[in-house]
């Protein structure tokens, strides 16, 4: 992002430009986890002989992991900082790939996924943290880069995944081998994150107004501010779940497509996002944050509405790939926005913000497995055109446009 013309251009020391490597590592890393769970679902539900309800319930075990576990992220920022949290509940959550896979029972699945919820919960606040403490050295917005690179991974990891599921892999092999070399990565690249607290990077008056915000939850305004932002962040996660989750269970029951077609909605909706989110930085500096979001909307509407008015395979991979890109900067964005808060403690806006987002991982799949089983799955489904409806009006919270960094003002502490 540059600033005005004839301004310097502060270029990131090296150390600067490892930790934005290291970020970037662990925001596929995260991804990469759980995307390789995902393609495998169908076989899961197949092999422990669950309802669509019961599935919805076991994976709901996710998200009410990390909505507890939301809640106290900020004090392990605060305690540990955002480097070692980060590295920390990453490895734990590769590692709990093997709890998952050897899963005999509904409630040991659903125990593994609730340990999932946790750890995933504190490192995507941690990651977030970690990855705004690199984008204030680097001086301009690269926020949407990584969220870009975390889509990559779960393309990445669902291609992996619905390969494992086409050969037919045992389950405890696939994971257990996706753990291992997950967990590797995490160690390796986590020596290269910024040391020190996580607001050195902050303007000095952003820390006072921290420091003194004693009863910042009394304040109306700032608490409706992270709702509603909270709420674009959950209508975004809602859309990525339901094609998670329910995209292959969809066509492979509904459709009756093969086990590597299944996986192919998930894919198309995370590599969609992935490309929004990797030129999102150039558009939403462009046309602002409130106005992406809502093209995001529109896009996300009609293409879910192509797929369900029309269903067949091609049309279920365009639409969930058209939900995908739309909801690619949403995220980001609240993530942004909450960040740029005055008067909280380090990391309390990310994780108000992430704990409402975790609500909509934790409503969608109970509600969709509810209601596909009174009606059908298609109808089940409206939930993403449902989800973009809301964002539209949602937007609002964001902002019209982000601005530059000042001209003339280098990003600190950048010499090498």
């Amino acid at each position: 992002m540059a600033g005005a013309p004839g301004a310097s251009v502060a270029v990131p020391g090296r150390d600067v430009r490892a930790a934005r490597v290291a970020v970037g590592a662990l925001f596929f890393t995260n991804a990469v986890v759980f995307a390789n769970v995902v393609p495998r679902l169908p076989y899961i539900k197949s092999s422990l002989g669950l309802s669509n309800a019961a599935l919805g319930t076991a994976i709901a075990a996710g998200p009410l992991g990390a909505l507890i576990a939301g809640a106290f992220a900020s004090w392990f920022l605060v305690r540990w900082g955002s480097a070692r949290v980060a590295v920390g509940s990453l490895v734990l959550m590769a590692a709990n790939l093997l709890l998952i896979s050897v899963a005999p029972s509904w409630g040991v699945l659903a125990a593994g996924l609730f340990l999932a919820g946790v750890c995933d919960s504190v490192a995507d606040i941690a990651n977030n943290a970690h990855g705004l403490r690199v984008q204030r050295r680097y001086g301009r917005s690269i926020l949407n880069s990584f969220h870009g690179i975390w889509s990559v991974g779960a393309v990445f990891g669902g291609l992996v995944g619905s390969a494992a599921a086409g050969l037919d892999l045992a389950l405890p092999l696939h994971l257990g081998v996706m753990a291992a070399l997950s967990i590797v990565v995490v160690l390796a690249t986590g020596r290269r994150l910024l040391p020190g607290p996580d607001d050195s990077e902050r303007e000095p008056v952003h820390r006072e107004a921290a420091s003194s915000a004693s009863r910042w939850w009394t304040q109306t305004s700032v608490i409706r501010a992270l709702v509603v932002l909270g709420v674009v962040g959950s209508m975004g996660a809602a859309i990525e779940d339901a094609g998670a989750t329910w995209g292959g269970v969809y066509l492979r029951d509904s459709l009756r497509s093969g086990a590597a077609v299944a996986g192919m909605a998930f894919v198309a909706l995370q590599g969609m996002q992935a490309l929004g989110r990797l030129t999102g930085d150039r558009w939403v500096t462009r046309f602002g944050e409130r106005a992406v979001a809502r093209a995001g909307a529109v896009v996300a509407l009609a293409g879910m509405a192509l797929a369900l008015s029309l269903p067949s395979e091609a049309t279920t991979v365009v639409g969930f790939g058209a939900a995908g890109l739309g909801i690619s900067t949403w995220i980001p964005a609240a993530m942004h926005a909450a960040d740029s808060i005055p008067g909280l403690p380090s990391g309390m806006a990310l994780s108000i913000v992430g704990l409402v987002i975790r609500v909509g991982f934790f409503v969608e799949p109970p509600v969709v497995g509810v209601v596909a089983d009174s009606t059908s799955l298609r109808w089940a489904l409206l939930v993403v055109p449902f989800a973009a409806a809301v964002t539209l009006l949602a937007a609002r919270a964001l902002t019209t446009r982000v601005e530059p960094a000042p001209a003339g003002r280098p990003a600190p502490a950048l010499a090498e």
